[in-house]
């Protein structure tokens, strides 16, 4: 039996996309929301939602997996506590139980509301007899990061932890720094849907020892990299065996069993590093531009409380780059602008934002990742451009 996994919002769409199928494998297993990863700016990527089938017991290999790595890096995984402040219908969210009932122990749930007002959090951990003597484990994106490092209580509460998986977007080299100022025990990972989570995980000790990247794949993973678009290639037992498409399920590997994300990268003696989404990268001037190494190389600029770099249609660069910058408050919006084009003057020239666009209202969604289209045509229509056509 398959079992769908969404928020309120979406359930409509995935009972939908669920009842048309007529070729479901055999389950029992859990049908997930994705974002759409398959590389090389196929259709498949361009066309959104899409339903990932995942057996249970894809979920328990993926956490026995997990294990194994704690192990191979010094931590029992039979005497850890799982912390868990990130939302059930996400993978992110649902791997954190999955792992908790195949290690068997105990689980700490957090809202969203807990993980705002960091000096309770100490205090919610510290009552509980059952995590008394276990090493804490906890998953976070990044945005979520950045806000508990800006409160002392924040940072006390993550420095209590024997690791800190992060994940979900990429970690910029700003955040990082902070995190190993404190003494941070981070683990930069990557993952999807598709595989059942994480497949690379970068040890705490070597991000300690200023390692970037999001470590070597995890012991049942493979990984390459497609040499004519660079996308970072999986293949594994626990890939999905496909999405919901209609009266069908499409398999997401090819006839090797390779599946190709959506995400750009490179393999190095420290592992994996990933460059950005293939369908967000852009042509500007001739080169080829991932946005998210920008506002990488950007990020934490006084001032700026957040960061978008988009593309508009332009007949010299193929692509103008565009940044939209929430300022810390109104009154810094100059001086943040003055700051991004001073540290942007560092950048390759097909790197340099030419436009600065003042958004007030710019954020991620709650799960600490940014609607790119949304926030596309925000900007043409704040340059005074039609959207239609220039998606």
């Amino acid at each position: 039996m398959w079992q769908l996994l969404s928020s309120p919002q979406e359930r409509g769409a995935g009972e939908q996309a669920l009842a048309a199928c007529q070729e479901l494998p055999a389950g029992p297993g859990l049908v997930i929301g994705s974002g759409g990863s398959s590389g090389g700016g196929s259709d498949e990527s361009k066309s959104g939602r899409r339903w990932c089938l995942q057996p249970w017991s894809h979920l328990e290999a993926a956490a026995a997996s997990c294990g194994a790595w704690l192990s191979s890096i010094g931590l029992d995984p039979e005497r850890v506590a799982v912390v868990n402040p990130l939302p059930g219908h996400h993978m992110g969210g649902l791997m954190p139980q999955v792992r908790a009932r195949v290690w068997g122990v105990p689980l700490l749930e957090l809202s969203p509301e807990q993980l705002k007002t960091p000096a309770t959090l100490l205090e919610h951990q510290a009552s509980s007899g059952e995590l008394q003597g276990r090493e804490f484990l906890l998953s976070l994106v990044p945005t979520q990061l950045q806000r508990l490092l800006a409160d002392p209580s924040g940072v006390a509460w993550l420095q209590g932890f024997a690791l800190i998986w992060v994940g979900g977007a990429g970690l910029s080299p700003a955040l990082a720094e902070q995190a190993r100022q404190r003494q941070l025990r981070l683990a930069p990972c990557y993952g999807a849907t598709e595989t059942a989570a994480m497949v690379t995980a970068l040890d705490p000790a070597a991000f300690l020892a200023g390692t970037n990247g999001c470590g070597q794949p995890l012991a049942d993973v493979s990984l390459q990299i497609d040499p004519s678009h660079q996308a970072i290639q999986v293949r594994c037992q626990r890939l999905s065996p496909g999405w919901l498409a209609g009266p069908q399920v499409q398999p997401f590997a090819d006839a090797s069993g390779w599946w190709s994300s959506g995400d750009a990268g490179s393999l190095g003696p420290a592992g994996l590093q990933v460059l950005g989404r293939l369908d967000g990268a852009l042509n500007s001037g001739g080169a080829t531009v991932f946005p998210e190494q920008i506002e990488a190389a950007l990020a934490q600029t006084p001032g700026v409380a957040a960061l978008l770099v988009l593309g508009l249609p332009d007949p010299e660069w193929g692509q103008r780059l565009v940044a939209l910058v929430r300022p810390s408050s109104a009154a810094d919006g100059p001086a943040a602008v003055a700051n991004l084009r001073a540290r942007a003057a560092a950048l390759p020239p097909a790197e340099r934002p030419k436009s600065w666009l003042l958004c007030p209202e710019l954020a991620p969604n709650a799960q600490g990742k940014w609607e790119r289209q949304r926030w596309q045509t925000w900007a043409l229509n704040a340059q005074g451009l039609h959207p239609r056509g220039h998606g």
